[in-house]
């Protein structure tokens, strides 16, 4: 198909070629039989000038650019040339004058044998760096760059295309080592917070199963732990496939929507026995913003900072939630008086498996806070949070409304 295409071009060229030497010969004067035998001249020429350029294109497909370059100059002096011999036999031209118009065709051809070194050299360069660029790409070495070649718009467009692609495979490369990191740091975290609960019970087992404990009060405690460590693993299972399906992308392609009022009530009825067994007061106040829509995975979040908040809030102490419309946006924070969290810690709260405090922590697996903020984001919003030791803390959530 290419080759027929190219036919095609130099065929369309010659012809463009013989049709404007008739018109340059019909406009100086000449007509009737000196046009026709012109005509007949020309015409042969034509098809020579075919075969030549397309086999030219077969010969010099494998030669180096320089090579190329020199042999259009040479392939169009030839052709000059050519011409002028049959000119001058036909007595178009005189001898005398068409000596001195091939000295001056043979000059001309050498300074264009030296242009086209000149300008194979600086594409050759270009090429060479396009080159190394793409050697030093496929090696790994993401972070190299072709830069400015200033060898023509093709070339340079080339060198701006393969810079963009290795930025966009650094990006890419940058990426997926952080994805994997934070995968080694996944498999870290869960094989060291599988291995309490898994301890737990299988000593607890080894105990019942060696008669080790025998009265009914021992067996029913034991029997309360076990359930607890199951209830521990089961939450982290769930959790870490809820976390997965966030990673696929699951909630974009969610429709459901629920009033503000009815995920904040939802939240809170989760937290109401563990805040009334500490005499926490829990306090609302969503500022007209009820019937707000929003994403029902919105209550899982609250959830999880009402559950942090009372698990950290001293005895008689007070956790509230706050919510308000603002520019299209919705804004709901849950502030307490707890116990606060340190500088250091807080940049890394919503981390996967980082517990402020290991040595205090009960339950959990340490990613609420991680799929509070996977869900957030995948709303289109943001969280953030705020913190000081002993004085509270306080988690923002930015939403657009839909």
């Amino acid at each position: 198909m290419r080759s027929w295409r190219t036919l095609a071009l130099v065929v369309a060229v010659a012809a463009a070629g013989a049709v404007g030497t008739l018109i340059v010969a019909h406009a100086v004067g000449m007509h009737g039989s000196d046009l026709a035998h012109l005509m007949s001249l020309v015409a042969p020429a034509a098809l020579v000038t075919i075969v030549a350029a397309f086999g030219a294109r077969r010969l010099l497909g494998r030669t180096s650019l320089r090579q190329r370059f020199v042999a259009v100059a040479l392939i169009a002096t030839a052709a000059a040339i050519a011409n002028l011999a049959v000119l001058t036999t036909q007595m178009f031209v005189e001898r005398r004058d068409a000596t001195l118009v091939i000295v001056l065709v043979l000059y001309s051809t050498a300074a264009g044998v030296v242009a086209a070194l000149v300008l194979a050299r600086s594409s050759s360069v270009a090429i060479g760096r396009l080159e190394e660029t793409a050697t030093a790409l496929g090696d790994g070495a993401l972070d190299v760059r072709v830069g400015s070649l200033e060898a023509g718009p093709e070339l340079d467009t080339l060198g701006r295309t393969l810079d963009a692609m290795a930025g966009r495979l650094q990006v890419a490369q940058e990426r997926e080592r952080a994805i994997e990191a934070r995968r080694r740091d996944l498999i870290t975290a869960v094989s060291h917070d599988l291995r309490t609960p898994l301890a737990n019970l299988r000593a607890m087992v080894e105990a019942v199963d060696d008669e080790v404990v025998r009265d009914p009060a021992s067996l029913q405690r034991y029997s309360g732990e076990m359930r607890r460590s199951v209830n521990q693993l089961t939450d982290m299972v769930d959790d870490l496939f809820e976390l997965t399906q966030l990673d696929a992308g699951a909630i974009e392609a969610e429709t459901a929507r629920a009033s503000l009022d009815e995920v904040v009530r939802s939240a809170l009825a989760t937290v109401e026995p563990q805040a009334a067994s500490k005499r926490l007061s829990l306090v609302s106040d969503l500022h007209g913003a009820d019937d707000t829509p929003c994403s029902p995975r919105l209550a899982r979040v609250l959830q999880t900072l009402l559950v942090n908040a009372v698990r950290h809030t001293p005895a008689d102490g007070t956790v509230r939630i706050d919510a308000a419309r603002r520019a299209g946006r919705l804004e709901v924070s849950v502030e307490d008086t707890g116990e606060g969290i340190l500088a250091d810690d807080l940049a890394r709260v919503f981390e996967p498996f980082f517990r402020v405090d290991r040595a205090r922590s009960r339950g959990g697996a340490g990613l609420g806070l991680a799929l509070a903020k996977r869900i957030v984001e995948a709303l289109g919003g943001r969280i953030t949070a705020a913190s000081a030791p002993n004085e509270g803390s306080r988690f923002a959530i930015e939403l657009p409304i839909t």
